[in-house]
């Protein structure tokens, strides 16, 4: 079954989208807190344009032009023409464990460099982390009431009494 052609403003925004991902992957290598703020902005520098401008072509609010097509592709070390061109996207997809977005990148970055500093104590602490995050909490039992043996019907006086025994006299106003 032939799949209809998709028009060039979609294989265009789906190539630079993809040259996010490969810059992503690339700059969260060796990662730390400070390498995995702000990679939005940091891809707008390596592009030569501004944040706010990709932040609209990320939102599909913007097209990229013919001129913008070729700087994207010299900017990140591709043919021209290559942005205009559809590309596997099955060569390309991450693996089904890989982070989705950006704040799991950071969390996975964090645990990385913490291990790769510290690993027995990193591999310790994850591990109870992990375990009282995984297994629920024991509940203890709860004890049975006990059962006491209340008044027979109809002997509301005896009632009466044990209610008011209990019961503790209220203070005078002075």
């Amino acid at each position: 079954m032939p799949t209809e052609p998709r028009d060039l403003a979609q294989i265009r925004f789906d190539n630079a989208m993809a040259l996010f991902d490969d810059f992503v992957r690339a700059t969260i290598k060796h990662p730390d807190a400070a390498t995995l703020r702000g990679l939005d902005g940091r891809f707008a520098e390596r592009l030569l344009i501004q944040p706010s401008y990709w932040s609209q072509i990320k939102a599909r609010s913007r097209q990229i032009g013919e001129r913008l097509a070729r700087q994207f592709e010299q900017r990140c070390h591709k043919p021209a023409g290559w942005l205009d061109e559809a590309h596997d996207p099955q060569s390309r997809a991450a693996p089904a464990d890989a982070p989705a977005d950006d704040d799991e990148r950071f969390i996975v970055g964090l645990v990385l460099s913490y291990y790769r500093r510290h690993p027995e104590r990193a591999r310790a602490r994850l591990l109870d982390l992990l375990g009282e995050a995984l297994q629920p909490p024991v509940v203890p039992p709860v004890p049975p009431l006990p059962t006491v043996p209340g008044p027979a019907p109809g002997d509301d006086s005896q009632l009466w009494s044990k209610a008011a025994a209990a019961v503790a006299p209220l203070k005078r106003k002075r």
